[in-house]
């Protein structure tokens, strides 16, 4: 009994840990537009950030905000100059002409919008902004308020090259089947997930096919990612991430940590409990199934492509729904798929009537590839 109750307070002990951190910030910002202007010499862009501050009650002040953007290109970035300039609006202060950044307010229940722009100039005239395909905007700013100061890090990609909508690609051709991969351009959170997938897909389908998407794509356009450095860690996600395989996303402290922030402590330690003991008797993957489809299909650094290689990818949410409202705008079938190189297929989410068995057997050789194909989407078709 003694060693049960030790056992009892050291689980309470770590559970109450995990959640010190817990007192964040209010704030939540994102990218709300961004238009791309290619001239003869030179990239314009000009884009908005929303700050909103939903608290009923917090007042949260911005001391710095800065981006910096980073060029993803197939040549080198070297002689690219790039210029940038920020302006805060409906901040209740004048607009600075130079490049300081003043501190101000946003109220309760408020929200402030920061105008960006960008110019990328091709310092030797050699061409080299033809072969831009994005730009990564790395956003960096501190939260000042209640909860102490904070530093914030959270980037988008404003993509610059598009496909050429007309070229296909290789078809896998079966007895039973024909896998199409469309190629997109680099996508994020100014993606709309279902008008995307829509543009790509809608004049490439015919009756009876399936339009499949990785689930990392779709979670990246909801905008289910967030940057290590951002992750504050505890005792309890430090401890349980050493009893995981060193390849899973949960084997880091921001791994596990990324997961006890989305399903809770108390769930993730029952889980682990449970999943310990089932393990005596060797049954694997009580833990997964205790902690929920979240502990499955979180990505750690390094498990997506370029430029998500730098964050932890959540899985996505609403999955179900998003395959019922795509299915509808598309005339045609839907899933959300977790595929991979082993052969293993996850089919997350379908529309009604979609045939799970033909999209395993289809995505078992991993049609869209899993290196930086830019494939998320695949089509299924009957033969």
């Amino acid at each position: 009994m003694l060693i049960i109750f030790i056992i009892f307070i050291s689980i309470i002990t770590f559970i109450l840990l995990s959640n010190f951190s817990n007192n964040d910030s209010p704030l939540i910002l994102n990218p709300i537009g961004i238009k791309v202007n290619k001239l003869a010499s030179s990239i314009e862009i000009e884009g908005s950030i929303e700050i909103k501050n939903p608290h009923k009650r917090f007042e949260v002040m911005i001391p710095e905000f800065k981006i910096l953007p980073l060029i993803l290109s197939e040549t080198e970035t070297n002689n690219i100059r790039v210029k940038t300039s920020l302006m805060a609006k409906n901040i209740g202060l004048p607009n600075r002409r130079d490049d300081y950044w003043q501190s101000f307010i946003i109220k309760n229940c408020s929200s402030a919008i920061v105008e960006f722009s960008l110019t990328l100039k091709d310092k030797k005239d050699r061409n080299y902004l033809k072969d831009i395909d994005s730009l990564w905007i790395d956003i960096l700013w501190v939260s000042y308020g209640p909860f102490g100061r904070k530093n914030y890090r959270k980037g988008f990609v404003a993509p610059i090259k598009f496909p050429d909508l007309e070229i296909e690609l290789d078809k896998n051709i079966t007895s039973t089947h024909t896998s199409i991969p469309i190629k997109t351009h680099k996508l994020g959170v100014l993606d709309d997930p279902v008008s995307t997938v829509y543009k790509y897909a809608f004049e490439k389908i015919l009756p009876g096919d399936i339009v499949t998407i990785g689930e990392t794509p779709l979670a990246i356009m909801q905008g289910r990612y967030i940057h290590p450095s951002v992750i504050d860690t505890t005792l309890l996600s430090k401890v349980l991430c050493y009893f995981f395989h060193p390849t899973s996303s949960l084997a880091t402290a921001c791994g596990m940590q990324s997961l006890i922030n989305e399903v809770g402590a108390g769930r993730v330690v029952l889980a682990w409990l449970i999943g310990s003991l089932f393990k005596i008797f060797k049954i694997k993957g009580i833990f997964y199934r205790l902690a929920g489809e979240q502990a499955r299909l979180i990505d750690d650094i390094t498990g997506t492509t370029v430029p998500y290689d730098q964050v932890i990818v959540l899985g996505p949410k609403d999955s179900k729904r998003y395959c019922q409202e795509l299915s509808k705008r598309l005339g045609a079938q839907v899933a959300v798929v977790d595929v991979n190189d082993l052969g293993k297929v996850k089919i997350l989410a379908s529309s009604k009537g979609t045939d799970t068995k033909l999209i395993s057997s289809a995505l078992r050789s991993n049609p869209a590839g899993n290196a930086d194909e830019q494939t998320p989407l695949v089509i299924i078709r009957p033969s």
